[in-house]
């Protein structure tokens, strides 16, 4: 996926440095330093929101923030509709195990891994 748009857009969107790990556009970010982000870790607390391209370390790139809106994301594994989703490994969406974690809802289901569901972020 190397261009990303969200399906409705109603909150922000900041540049940012990618630091020493390259993101994926699609996929959750989180803030890994003054001004730079990385792909969200599983279960991280500090997702910053959803890279708008592919982009190296060093590049700028664009975030939607988690600040609302629905975005298509890709899963990990079986989501169910309605489920709290948080971050997985690479950025993917999962279903979240840890309250504090949870950066959205499901709004549509997932089978398998790389399925894409809408996500209403919180």
């Amino acid at each position: 996926m190397a261009d990303y748009l969200p399906k409705h857009n109603p909150g922000l969107q900041i540049p940012r440095t990618v630091g020493a790990t390259p993101v994926i556009g699609g996929r959750l970010v989180e803030v890994s330093g003054a001004d730079t982000i990385a792909p969200a870790a599983a279960d991280s607390l500090k997702v910053l929101g959803v890279a708008a391209q592919d982009a190296s370390a060093g590049e700028r790139v664009t975030v939607f923030t988690v600040a609302g809106g629905v975005h298509p994301l890709v899963a990990s594994g079986a989501i169910a509709a309605g489920d709290r989703v948080a971050a997985d490994a690479a950025g993917k969406v999962k279903t979240a195990s840890v309250a504090d974690s949870a950066v959205g809802l499901a709004l549509n289901s997932s089978a398998a891994d790389n399925d894409v569901i809408d996500v209403l972020f919180f």
